[in-house]
C-alpha cells in the first residue's frame, strides 16, 4: 500500500514533540479551510445515521487534506471529498467498530478486574479480618480502574489512527482500515500515548474554557430554572465552538502520526517532493 512520489527527500521518523508540533503547524497554516470543514461536520451531527457518517467522512477528509500537505502533494477540498464521499459508510462502519470494540472490551476488563478485586478482598479479609475487608475494597477499586484504564488507553492506541487509512490508501474498505491501524501500531503503543497525552495537554486549556467552565456554573443553580437554561445553552454553544476548533487539530496528529508510523513500519516508501519534511520536525 505505499506511493512513491519520486522525490529525493525520504521522510524520517519523528519524535514525540515533532508529531504534536507537526500538527499544529498544520492547523495554524489550514486554520480557515479546516474549521469550516469542523464546523459543517458538527453541524452533521444533528442529523442521525447520514449526519454521523458524514461527521466521520468529514474527519477523515481533513486527515486526507492535512496528508497531502505533508507528503507535498496538496489536494483540494473538492479533490479530496471525490476520494472520501465515496466511502461514506465505511468511514461509518470504522466508528461504530472501534466504539462497539471498545464497549465490549470495557465490559470485559470491568469483569477481570471485578474477580481479581473479589479474590483480593477474600484474601486481605481472611487474614487481616474487617480491617483487610476495607483495604480490600480499596486496593480492588483502585486496582479495577488501572485495568479498565490501561486496557482501553492500550486499545485506543492500536486504533487512534482507524479512519485515515481509509482516507488516503486506495482499495481499502473500513474493516480493513481498522485492521491497518491494528497493523501500522505494533510496537509502538507507549509512543502513541506519549504523543496523545502531549496533545491533550495542548488542547487542555481550551477544553476548560468552553467545555467545563460553563458547566461549573450550572452546579449552583436550580433545574429547569431561566437562568439555568441560559446557562445551559451557553455550556452547550461553548462544547459545540470547542469541538470545532479542536477537531481539526486531532484529524492533523492523526495524519502526522499515521506517516511517521508508516515511516517506522516500513521504511518507508513513500516519498517527499521538494522540500522535505524539515518544516515538520
Amino acid at each position: 500500500m505505499s506511493e512513491s512520489f519520486g522525490s529525493p527527500g525520504q521522510i524520517q521518523p519523528l519524535s514525540i514533540g515533532n508529531v504534536v508540533s507537526a500538527a499544529v503547524r498544520l492547523y495554524r497554516s489550514h486554520l480557515k479551510t479546516y474549521l469550516n470543514l469542523a464546523a459543517i461536520a458538527h453541524l452533521w451531527i444533528l442529523v442521525p445515521i447520514y449526519g454521523w457518517a458524514k461527521y466521520a467522512a468529514i474527519s477523515g477528509l481533513i486527515s486526507r487534506l492535512a496528508f497531502g500537505e505533508l507528503i507535498y502533494q496538496p489536494e483540494s477540498v473538492q479533490a479530496a471529498r471525490s476520494h472520501v464521499n465515496p466511502r461514506l459508510w465505511s468511514f461509518l462502519r470504522v466508528g461504530f467498530q472501534i466504539g462497539i470494540s471498545l464497549l465490549v472490551i470495557y465490559f470485559g476488563l470491568a469483569i477481570v478486574g471485578g474477580i481479581v478485586g473479589g479474590l483480593l478482598g477474600v484474601v486481605l479479609g481472611s487474614i487481616l479480618g474487617t480491617t483487610g475487608v476495607v483495604v480490600a475494597t480499596t486496593l480492588a477499586i483502585i486496582l479495577m480502574v488501572c485495568i479498565l484504564l490501561l486496557g482501553l488507553t492500550w486499545c485506543y492506541s492500536r486504533w487512534v489512527i482507524a479512519e485515515v487509512p481509509l482516507a488516503v490508501e486506495e482499495n481499502i474498505n473500513g474493516s480493513e482500515s481498522v485492521a491497518r491501524s491494528w497493523e501500522l501500531t505494533k510496537g509502538s503503543v507507549f509512543r502513541i500515548q506519549g504523543v496523545v497525552l502531549v496533545a491533550f495537554i495542548v488542547t487542555l486549556p481550551l477544553v476548560l474554557v468552553l467545555n467545563y467552565l460553563p458547566s461549573i456554573f450550572l452546579i449552583r443553580l436550580e433545574s429547569g430554572s431561566t437562568i439555568y437554561s441560559i446557562v445551559s445553552f451557553i455550556s452547550w454553544i461553548g462544547s459545540l465552538i470547542g469541538g470545532i476548533l479542536i477537531m481539526p487539530f486531532w484529524q492533523a496528529l492523526k495524519a502526522v502520526l499515521y506517516l511517521d508510523l508508516r515511516s517506522r513500519r516500513e521504511g518507508l516508501g513513500l516519498q517527499l517532493r521538494e522540500p522535505p519534511l524539515q518544516d515538520f520536525r
